[in-house]
């Protein structure tokens, strides 16, 4: 067997984890996310040139399927292709705006669409409502209280899998309010297949989905204090239901490199 090397950077952004690569290979995303035999991340980010924008931002999830969009990846691409303050990254969702300030990045998301509001479902036989918004990815929140009590992984698989959100399925935010600004949330994340320490658009989709149903008309930012520890902000214009000009601001930062033998 001949063995190639393949040189990678290790990345994390409020928890998120991520294998970092330039061109190809996205064929390994399940092998190298792997926590037990491989170098274990969330996802795997494959960069590549593009046409259209400064780099291309392909994400794949850590069971190998290829998401969309991811909104701590997109930071974390940002922040590794640092060559620039400003930075433009192309994706699946379309072609994401960063800025870059230290080891602060800052991603202006496409425009949320689909949003609907108070979906009702039957989980284990029990009626509930949930709301719906892509913001790049598909995302159901749901509003609780005692967010620290809930099963994220038991409850956000059903939800994740939901004849209603066939067939691409949809990521599952629980959400907690703690003020007029600010807000909690445990996130189920679609392709890792559990809960995730934080997600980037899941923070997004919270933040608008809590703004258009409670937060006060003069609200244009958002924190979200993830799993991970970190506070996240989301900012946005608002204009009735719709929503424009979507920031996701957060820290990213390399943790190391190394060489992967395929």
């Amino acid at each position: 067997m001949i063995m190639k090397k393949l040189k990678f950077t290790k990345m994390v952004a409020s928890g998120n984890d991520f294998v970092v690569i330039d061109g190809g290979h996205q064929s390994l995303a399940k092998k190298v996310c792997d926590r037990k035999y491989g170098v274990g991340a969330d996802g795997l980010l494959v960069l590549e040139k593009s046409r259209v924008a400064d780099i291309r931002m392909r994400i794949f999830n850590a069971d190998g399927s290829e998401a969309e969009m991811c909104g701590n990846g997109a930071r974390c691409a940002a922040l590794y292709s640092g060559r620039r303050k400003n930075i433009k990254i192309e994706t699946r969702a379309g072609i994401i705006e960063a800025h870059v300030n230290g080891n602060n990045a800052k991603i202006k998301l496409t425009d949320p669409k689909d949003i609907k509001l108070d979906i009702p479902i039957r989980i284990n036989s029990h009626p509930l409502k949930v709301n719906f918004i892509n913001t790049g990815v598909p995302h159901t929140v749901i509003f609780v209280e005692g967010l620290d009590k809930i099963d994220v992984r038991e409850l956000g698989r059903q939800i994740r899998y939901h004849g209603k959100f066939k067939t691409a399925g949809t990521n599952v935010d629980f959400v907690e309010v703690l003020n007029n600004d600010a807000i909690k949330i445990r996130t189920y994340e679609r392709g890792v297949e559990d809960e995730t320490l934080a997600c980037g658009t899941g923070s997004a989709a919270a933040a608008l989905i809590y703004a258009l149903r409670y937060a006060p008309g003069s609200v244009s930012m958002i924190k979200v204090h993830t799993k991970g520890g970190e506070i996240l902000k989301v900012y946005f214009d608002r204009a009735g239901d719709k929503f424009k000009n979507v920031w996701l601001e957060g820290k990213a930062r390399i943790v190391y490199t190394g060489v992967y033998d395929v």
